[in-house]
C-alpha cells in the first residue's frame, strides 16, 4: 500500500443550522477527487476539529472514506488531542472506517517535554497498525516537535512514516531531510509550498486546495516530477491567495472564500469562530476575481 503523500487537502467542515452539513461536505470531497488530488485530510485544523464532538469527528471520517472508496484519493485523517487516549480512541476508529492513514497534531495547551511528545505519538502509533503521520504546528499549539524528537520517532516506530511541518521554517524542512531522506515530509504552509517541495519534501496539505484543488495538485505532481520551472509558475500566481487565506486565524477566511465562490451554501462557524470582518472580506472577495475557481 502506497503512503498518503503528494497533494492533499485540509478539507473544510461545512455546517447548516448548527450541524455538519453531510451532503455538502461529501459533494466537497467529491470535488476533490474530481480535480486530481491524492487525498483529503478530514478533521484538521482547517476542518474546526477543535470545536466538533468526538461524534462528530467520527462522522467526518466515515464520510471522507465511503466518498473516497473506490478512487485514486485516499484519506489521511485527523486524530489528534491534547489527552493521549482521546487521540487513541478517534485513531482507533479511523482504523476501523479503513482510513489509509492518519496524522496527529501536537497535544496543545498542556505543553508536553519532548519525552511526553515521544511518549504520546509512541502510544498513539503503537494502538493501530495503520501509517501514522506527526503535525507540527507549534504557531496554534503551543508545542514545537523538535528535530531530534522528530527523527527518534521515526527511526524507533515502525509505522510513524511522516511529517506534516507547519512550523514556517525552511531551515527545519532542510534539518529534517538531510537527516532522514526517507522521512515523508509534507508542508503545512501553501505559501512555501514549491520551496519545501524543491528541498525534497513529498507534498503539501494544503488550505488553498479547497478552491483550486486543480491548481494546486498540479503544482505538487510537476514538481515531484521535476519540472520545477513551472511548478515554481503556479506557486507564484496562487501567491497573493495564499497569502490572503490567512488574513484572520484558518479556517476563517477559506470559508469565506468557499461561500463566496458558491461552493458552500452557509458561512458559518462554530464559537469562538466568527465571519471575517467586512475588511477582510472585501479583500478577499477582490482576490478571488483574478482566479478561475472549477464548480462541482
Amino acid at each position: 500500500m502506497s503512503l498518503p503523500q503528494g497533494a492533499t487537502t485540509a478539507i473544510i467542515t461545512p455546517f447548516k443550522n448548527g450541524k455538519i452539513d453531510q451532503e455538502t461536505y461529501a459533494k466537497l470531497i467529491k470535488r476533490q477527487i474530481d480535480n486530481g488530488i491524492d487525498a483529503v485530510c478530514p478533521v484538521g485544523t482547517t476542518g474546526e476539529s477543535a470545536t466538533l464532538s468526538h461524534n462528530e469527528h467520527k462522522e467526518c471520517i466515515e464520510i471522507a472514506v465511503e466518498i473516497c472508496k473506490g478512487s485514486n484519493t485516499k484519506v489521511l485523517a485527523g486524530a489528534g488531542s491534547n489527552a493521549t487516549h482521546e487521540a487513541i480512541d478517534i485513531a482507533k476508529h479511523a482504523q476501523i472506517c479503513g482510513v489509509d492513514a492518519i496524522f496527529s497534531v501536537s497535544p496543545y495547551y498542556n505543553k508536553p517535554s519532548q519525552e511526553g511528545l515521544y511518549q504520546h505519538y509512541k502510544a498513539i502509533a503503537e494502538a493501530v497498525e495503520i501509517p501514522v503521520m506527526l503535525y507540527n504546528v507549534p504557531g496554534r499549539t503551543g508545542v514545537d516537535i523538535n528535530s531530534d524528537t522528530v527523527i527518534r520517532l521515526f527511526r524507533d516506530i515502525k509505522n510513524i512514516y511522516g511529517i506534516k511541518e507547519a512550523t514556517g521554517s525552511i531551515e527545519r524542512c532542510v534539518e529534517l531531510l538531510s537527516r532522514e531522506s526517507d522521512l515523508v515530509l509534507l508542508s503545512g504552509d501553501d505559501a512555501i509550498d514549491y520551496p519545501i517541495l524543491a528541498n525534497g519534501g513529498k507534498g503539501i496539505t494544503s488550505v488553498t486546495a479547497n478552491l483550486l484543488p486543480d491548481q494546486k495538485s498540479q503544482m505538487v505532481h510537476l514538481a515531484l516530477k521535476g519540472d520545477f520551472t513551472k511548478a515554481k509558475e503556479i506557486n507564484d500566481k496562487l501567491y497573493p491567495l495564499n497569502k490572503i487565506l490567512f488574513c484572520e486565524s484558518n479556517p476563517i477566511p477559506i470559508k469565506a472564500a468557499m461561500h463566496i465562490a458558491g461552493l458552500v451554501p452557509n458561512l458559518e462557524y462554530r464559537l469562538p469562530l466568527v465571519e471575517p470582518s467586512k475588511e477582510n472580506m472585501k479583500l478577499i472577495e477582490n482576490i478571488l476575481k483574478n482566479y478561475q475557481i472549477k464548480g462541482f
